[in-house]
């Protein structure tokens, strides 16, 4: 998977997860949307995880580099697609 590929797919991740939330606000106690909302959660992280792994950190907290601050390596926020 590319780099767009694997952002886009954790905006995808990321506008369910808002969707969901909205509807548990109003509706917390339905079990089926709080697994649908745990189950993205986990495939969300996983493909920050491969992201971060393959194209380097999104958010400078990701940043993982002790000995030197990698955050400015990469491509800036705008400069992504």
């Amino acid at each position: 998977m590319n780099e767009r590929e694997l952002m886009m797919k954790i905006k995808r991740y990321d506008f369910a997860l808002k969707e969901l939330n909205l509807y548990l606000d109003t509706h917390p106690d339905c079990k089926r949307a709080l697994a649908l909302f745990q189950k993205y959660n986990e495939l969300r992280k996983e493909a920050e995880r491969e992201y971060n792994e393959k194209f380097g950190p999104i958010t400078p907290q990701q940043s993982n580099n002790t000995s030197r601050w990698d955050w400015v390596d990469g491509k800036w926020p705008w400069e992504r697609s």
